[in-house]
């Protein structure tokens, strides 16, 4: 079983937000998910886009868990994907 770390779409048309969570690479965008690891609002003010649990995304991919390419870029403009790779 492949587990990624993904966005999840909620929000309105026009109005979308992401919650960024463990899920398997297989199941639906909407479905079921293993654990939630921070929130994603790419309409807010610069600042208040992005909340991550930092605790959990270490533990997640030192368990070897990927992130799909979007949540790879978040992360790495908050220093957390890069510095578990330099380990």
């Amino acid at each position: 079983m492949s587990i990624k770390i993904r966005l999840k779409r909620f929000g309105t048309k026009k109005r979308p937000y992401y919650r960024i969570v463990v899920m398997d690479s297989r199941s639906p965008r909407d479905g079921k998910t293993l654990d939630e690891v921070g929130l994603y609002h790419p309409i807010e003010q610069k600042g208040e886009q992005i909340r991550l649990d930092e605790e959990k995304i270490t533990q997640w991919i030192a368990k070897g868990v990927q992130p799909s390419l979007t949540v790879k870029r978040l992360l790495n403009k908050n220093n957390i994907f890069l510095n578990r790779e330099a380990q």
